[in-house]
């Protein structure tokens, strides 16, 4: 079952997935109105969210999939800030009233790549604009070789409570093939100064499947980490996507594990999860029972979205800064990804979506079950009607039944124990847009 699922699917941090978007030619046009149409549906009752992409880093980790620039001149940080405050500023004139924002992620990129004081200015200047009715969740990536403790007691001043720390694995070898030399002494010292300052969540983010890691390395990072107990932990399967990310020619397919090892080394991780005491939630994430994470799942309002899984349920998600993507539930819009781009075009008051998609009533259905699937485990498909499927879709439908990754009905579908390994592959089942493509070009990393 291995071999026969691990194809390249989506991740569905939404729905329709980027490379599907339409990028209908009056998406700039309409965008604004679409924005301030979810504003005023959602703001009072829900509040917004932002997330900023802050790209800079010194130097590139090969296993990184995200939009980076890199650069050892920390000069560039003013003239970037204040492009993401004047975008900001655009915002708040479509919005045309105080946002309540309830949830702020800084990512990356490497966000403790700023200065304490330069990040300190950007976030005040937000929340100068803001209200606070909600309680807020706010967050951020930081990386354990800079991030310092006047970075973690500024942010927590400001209102931030959880930080996520990018761990990968504790094996110098690999750090050093994958670029990201860190020692475990560094990142023991971040997560003692967040605790002690009182961040009340913190995470790490693991890889598996990465060159040349083996059984006993991940089971000597695992002990590693539980000795340290972060409160989450994304365990996230390593994506080979060298015609994407030049850097990963570092080493070669032949590197990696293959597919029976690097499920062989996730199930290490998660068993060692289970033993420390860590529940499972959704897809690659762990957290500890009295996480907000976990008891978000209980309750059934565990939410996805750009930033990954979340417990704040908001529509309108404003991404800021180069490459960001933004939600407002009935459109999504992307900025320029590279930083001199964003630039020139933030100065020089020019539109900064260049990649986007409008929702139609067909993507809002599918968007709705994917979600349920992939947050919750189980859907109905009271909008969904089954006859979109096409026969070939129905009849791999009925083989995951018949392998017990499924429990489905005409009313219903839920996925098994065994079928969370395979959550991926079950949604895309539903995904009509991936069905409809005939493109042959590469366009996601592998399943499992």
């Amino acid at each position: 079952m291995i071999k026969k699922y691990n194809v390249p699917v989506p991740r569905y941090t939404s729905y329709p997935t980027v490379p599907m978007w339409d990028n209908n030619a009056n998406l700039v046009e309409k965008w604004p109105g679409i924005v301030r149409k979810i504003f005023k549906e959602t703001n009072a009752t829900k509040g917004i969210s932002i997330y900023i992409h802050l790209p800079f880093c010194e130097s590139l980790c090969t296993y990184c999939g995200c939009f980076q620039h890199i650069t050892v001149n920390h000069a560039v940080e003013q003239k970037y800030i204040n492009c993401v405050l004047k975008e900001w500023d655009q915002y708040l004139q479509i919005m045309g009233d105080r946002p309540e924002v309830r949830e702020i992620h800084l990512g990356g990129g490497t966000p403790t790549f700023f200065s304490p004081g330069n990040l300190a200015f950007l976030i005040t200047q937000i929340l100068k604009t803001s209200g606070s009715e909600f309680e807020r969740e706010f967050s951020f990536e930081g990386h354990p070789n800079n991030t310092t403790r006047e970075h973690l007691q500024m942010l927590y001043d400001l209102g931030f409570r959880r930080v996520s720390f990018g761990v990968q694995d504790f094996d110098t070898h690999i750090q050093y093939i994958i670029n990201r030399v860190q020692p475990y002494e560094n990142v023991e010292r971040s997560i003692r100064n967040a605790r002690s300052i009182g961040y009340k969540s913190v995470n790490f983010d693991l890889v598996y499947g990465l060159p040349f890691q083996t059984e006993d390395i991940v089971r000597n990072t695992f002990e590693k980490v539980l000795a340290l107990k972060p409160d989450r932990i994304a365990y996230y399967s390593y994506a080979h996507v060298p015609w994407k990310r030049p850097g990963q020619r570092r080493y070669s397919e032949a590197d990696l594990p293959d597919n029976e090892m690097k499920r062989k080394l996730y199930d290490i991780g998660k068993e060692k999860l289970a033993e420390a005491g860590y529940k499972e939630i959704g897809m690659d994430h762990f957290s500890l029972p009295d996480d907000d994470l976990y008891q978000a799942l209980e309750n059934h309002n565990l939410h996805r979205n750009f930033m990954g899984y979340t417990v704040t349920n908001t529509e309108l998600l404003i991404g800021l800064g180069a490459s960001s993507i933004s939600d407002a539930k009935y459109a999504f819009a992307q900025n320029y990804k590279k930083v001199h781009e964003y630039q020139d075009a933030v100065e020089n008051g020019r539109s900064l979506q260049v990649n986007g998609h409008i929702l139609n009533q067909e993507d809002l259905v599918v968007r709705s079950l994917i979600k349920d699937l992939i947050c919750n485990g189980k859907a109905t498909f009271h909008a969904f009607d089954l006859n979109w499927l096409s026969e070939e879709k129905r009849v791999r439908l009925e083989e995951m039944k018949r392998e017990g990754l499924i429990l489905t009905d005409r009313e219903k579908i839920e996925v098994t124990e065994l079928g969370k390994i395979f959550i991926r592959n079950i949604c895309s089942i539903f995904d009509l847009r991936m069905e409809r493509d005939r493109s042959e070009l590469p366009r996601y990393s592998k399943a499992i």
